[in-house]
């Protein structure tokens, strides 16, 4: 099956066209200094004249009805910029935990607003990762903290995966409730914010939650940030390409140097091979092909960013540089939803 269709071909188009007028490397710096972590206007311009937040939606939901595979290539093309947006947090994670929920009162209530922009943050992870939820819901209060929340501390719906008991609830809080405290914390990837957001007894509404949810919601998070790092690995080759064409050394460009070439060619086939592997899983949406995509997506991005550093020179470590962001980049989506080892084991089993 032929990932690229005509249709796909067309909305990377029109996405890469809008980011490639709103979102050049000083628009994204400027993005990250921003209160809410990403630039407001451009999101709206986004949903509004492409309709990224509602690709994934039903159109009984106000949604556009198309399948995960459009929602990637909005990714892709997210990564290739660095561009910080709600997508990732609320359009992919918090809708999908809603739609893989079953609960249609709940979708009805909640998705047309993810569709038209509004933000929604799914509270999942617990300080050492997202194997275990942060959260337990004891009766009807929930307890505990969530750590490393999308778009944690500007959304406007909280969705919270909670452990209750030998099960895993998703319960929906106002995030002004009493009890919710939420705060961004440092991260090394500047244009990725993430939050802690703690429950203190808090009241939520428990919403229906069908068996499997946590794994089927955790097969679309690994498929969607490889997404966005094929889109990333594939800047930084094309950045360090760029640069070896300029860079004169002994008098020659230093792309003429047989070493570098090689080199070059090796960022290239990682990169190519991470699409394919990304491709494949957001086709089948398979667990399996989800873990594999993780796994060397992760490792291809942190191996060609390394090199974009390399073959930069010093240059390439200055804030100044967009090489860096790239480097952290590939180091901070390498963790985001359980590291490579993780599930490098459930494959070989």
């Amino acid at each position: 099956m032929t990932f690229e269709t005509e249709d796909r071909a067309a909305l990377r188009e029109s996405v890469r066209s809008l980011l490639g007028r709103h979102s050049d490397s000083a628009a994204v710096r400027k993005a990250i200094t921003l209160p809410d972590g990403y630039d407001a206007d451009l999101w709206q311009k986004m949903v509004e004249q492409i309709g990224v937040a509602a690709l994934a939606v039903p159109e009984e939901y106000d949604g556009v009805g198309a399948s995960l595979a459009e929602t990637h290539v909005v990714l892709e093309e997210l990564g290739r910029t660095l561009t910080p947006s709600p997508m990732l947090g609320s359009a992919v994670l918090a809708a999908q935990a809603l739609l893989l929920s079953g609960d249609t009162d709940a979708c009805a209530r909640l998705l047309p607003g993810i569709a038209a922009g509004e933000i929604a943050a799914l509270c999942w992870a617990s300080e050492a990762g997202w194997s275990t939820p942060g959260v337990v819901l004891e009766g009807d209060r929930l307890g505990g903290t969530a750590h490393y929340v999308l778009g944690g501390d500007v959304a406007t719906t909280l969705l919270v995966l909670a452990a209750d008991g030998d099960d895993v609830a998703l319960v929906e809080v106002d995030p002004d409730a009493d009890g919710v405290v939420r705060r961004r914390v440092p991260t090394m990837d500047p244009t990725r914010s993430l939050a802690e957001v703690r429950f203190e007894g808090v009241v939520g509404r428990r919403l229906t939650t069908s068996a499997g949810l946590e794994e089927s919601l955790r097969t679309v998070a690994l498929i969607a940030v490889s997404a966005e790092q094929v889109g990333a690995a594939q800047a930084a080759l094309e950045l360090t390409v760029e640069y070896s064409k300029n860079r004169k050394q002994f008098g020659r460009v230093i792309g003429s140097f047989q070493a570098l070439k090689h080199r070059m060619a090796d960022m290239y086939a990682l990169v190519e091979t991470a699409r394919s592997m990304s491709y494949a899983a957001a086709l089948s949406q398979d667990t399996q092909d989800a873990y594999a995509a993780k796994v060397y997506c992760s490792e291809a991005f942190e191996q060609v960013a390394a090199e974009a550093i390399q073959l930069h020179g010093g240059i390439a470590i200055t804030w100044e540089h967009d090489a860096q962001l790239y480097f952290k980049r590939a180091h901070g989506t390498a963790q985001l939803f359980g590291q490579p080892r993780e599930f490098l084991t459930a494959i070989v089993r």
